[in-house]
């Protein structure tokens, strides 16, 4: 009787042991299983922008939705103030990306770069700046700006090119027609508008409407809407980053096309929302204004393939503006691969 009891002592004994040993070996896959997902690190990608705008919204949107982070890659975003030190920044590897008018890359590639810069996504597909007066002008035409002081962008820029495309689209002469003032800094010229520098100002977003709010200009022309389709900003890495990380090429893409998808199915109000912590110094009515004229003049694509057709568009405009001594092949400068996957 007392040998059954011990037995069946030894029996619950063991039970028990083995129950607390596999509770203890879940306990172990569990932690490790949470240790392996909060040990994930994020790939870091630097990403130099030519400018901090609110006409840039999709990707500000990828960047406050998360859609980065969903695809591995904690981003840092430099802002160069000009595609010229923008690309500087990318050829130098100071920066991993860079988000800028695609000319800057036809220049490096004519100039004999080995390692030039090809694109790999375009965001925007018209321009982003605007004709501001001094006075409303609702029956405005570009005739009116003969004769005109005009505080322009830097030579060579995309700004000022799409600026004279238009002028030569309504026959007029740049350099006989007009004075058009070359010598202002970037991002300075609605300041120097405001101290009665010049007749008309072409302004990015937030500097033509703050001039509107002022009471100091007002919006007459919007250069997206006159110019047409044009393949104005894109995404750019140098050819040997993108041949060593392709797998981040595509993630970024994949997030980029996440920001391009939100802007395509909310309303002007729900993507200023988004974005608004980007602009903590522009009030959230100013916000949707800026958003809902970029909006209405359906500034973003809805993917962000960069076409052949629009390649050539931004050819002509260079040539037009005397600013390309010989064409650059689209098959060199431009890959579609990583945007085609991620709108599919």
């Amino acid at each position: 009787m007392k040998k059954k009891a011990v037995s069946v002592f030894l029996v619950i004994a063991i039970a028990i042991t083995a129950l607390l040993g596999c509770t203890s070996e879940n306990q172990d896959v569990e932690s490790t299983s949470t240790e392996s997902v909060t040990d994930t690190k994020l790939t870091k990608v630097i990403l130099n922008e030519v400018a901090h705008s609110i006409f840039y919204a999709p990707m500000y949107v990828s960047i406050e939705e998360g859609y980065f982070e969903e695809e591995g890659i904690e981003l840092t975003v430099q802002t160069g103030f000009g595609a010229d030190k923008t690309m500087t920044a990318v050829l130098s590897g100071s920066a991993d990306i860079g988000f800028m008018g695609s000319e800057a890359s036809i220049y490096t590639y004519n100039e004999g770069a080995n390692d030039y810069v090809v694109n790999f996504a375009q965001l925007t597909q018209r321009a982003g700046n605007f004709l501001v007066a001094r006075e409303e002008m609702p029956d405005f035409t570009w005739e009116e700006l003969k004769g005109k002081d005009v505080l322009g962008g830097r030579k060579g820029g995309m700004p000022e090119m799409v600026f004279e495309y238009i002028l030569k689209q309504n026959g007029i002469a740049p350099s006989k027609d007009l004075n058009i003032n070359q010598n202002i800094d970037f991002g300075s010229t609605a300041a120097a508008f405001s101290e009665g520098q010049a007749d008309f100002t072409i302004e990015f977003e937030p500097g033509a409407t703050n001039l509107e709010k002022e009471g100091k200009g007002f919006v007459v022309a919007s250069l997206g809407t006159d110019s047409g389709y044009v393949p104005y900003t894109a995404f750019s890495a140098k050819q040997s980053y993108i041949d060593e990380h392709p797998d981040i090429i595509q993630g970024f893409t994949n997030a980029l096309q996440k920001g391009m998808d939100y802007v395509q199915t909310h309303t002007p109000e729900e993507i200023a929302s988004i974005i608004a912590p980007q602009f903590k110094e522009t009030d959230q009515d100013t916000i949707t204004t800026i958003v809902t004229r970029y909006y209405d003049q359906d500034t973003w694509k809805d993917n962000l393939i960069f076409e052949e057709d629009s390649f050539d568009l931004l050819q002509d405009i260079l040539e037009n503006a005397g600013e390309l001594t010989e064409r650059a092949p689209y098959e060199d400068l431009v890959t579609t691969e990583f945007a085609k996957k991620a709108a599919k």
